[in-house]
């Protein structure tokens, strides 16, 4: 089963000129999965847009096709009680968004009681880790640590000068997965290399890349069949209890 990381559907809202005032929904988004034969796909909400119960009925709608991750603003009263929420709407993992929401990963104080919830609940946590100061791969690694439970996934890679961070981290932390949206070709290479095909998962970060051209980037990056079934779901699955 091909399973697909990382990707945003959203509803039309505000009047922004950069994404939200366009729809890009489930619908538009199985379409482009069947043109590159994905069979399923992980689902979120924008940073600049969260919305939970949005992502609940779209998984609802189609629930063979979409899995359903969450978010939230760890700054936010509640935050907590909002990650009990999505786990007990049946989606299966938390996205969090750093830069965005204004805060800087290795922070216990914030990040710890997030991750706590997550331990509780059994939701994945999936970073949004691009080339991004706020979280870099050293720090999202100073929470995980005290978690070793709840699987992460370092969306992106750290891409670009957060890459060598990144395999590091998933070097020496089994439960910190590296998650290809937006890498380069090379870096996935190198991936595959260092860490080996168990501790890689594909994405996209649809509408923003193309389903096909990344499981092209795959199939060029791991050329061994059976490692690219792991890639393209195999740990995934696992992860999310699909297997």
């Amino acid at each position: 089963m091909i399973i697909d990381a990382y990707n945003n559907v959203w509803e039309a809202s505000g009047t922004s000129d950069y994404l939200t005032a366009e729809e890009f929904s489930a619908p538009a988004m199985l379409d482009d999965m069947d043109a590159a034969g994905v069979d399923m796909a992980v689902g979120c909400s924008l940073g600049q847009a969260i919305d939970n119960d949005f992502i609940t009925r779209a998984v609802a709608a189609h629930p063979d096709r979409l899995v359903g991750f969450g978010q939230i603003t760890p700054r936010d009263a509640g935050c907590v009680e909002e990650i009990e929420r999505i786990a007990e709407l049946g989606l299966k993992g938390l996205k969090l968004h750093p830069t965005m929401h204004g805060y800087h990963f290795a922070d216990h104080g914030l990040l710890d009681p997030v991750f706590d919830a997550c331990r509780r609940t059994g939701l994945v946590v999936l970073v949004n880790a691009l080339d991004d100061p706020f979280c870099g791969p050293f720090a999202i690694e100073e929470i995980s640590r005290g978690f070793p439970e709840v699987p992460v996934l370092i969306a992106h890679m750290g891409t670009i000068w957060n890459v060598m961070e990144a395999l590091i981290v998933a070097e020496r932390n089994p439960q910190m997965l590296l998650e290809t949206s937006g890498t380069q070709l090379l870096e996935v290479k190198m991936a595959y290399d260092r860490v080996g095909p168990d501790r890689i998962v594909m994405g996209t970060d649809w509408p923003g890349s193309d389903f096909e051209l990344e499981r092209m980037k795959i199939r060029k990056a791991v050329p061994d069949a059976d490692d690219r079934v792991k890639v393209e779901g195999g740990n995934l699955a696992a992860i999310l209890g699909l297997a």
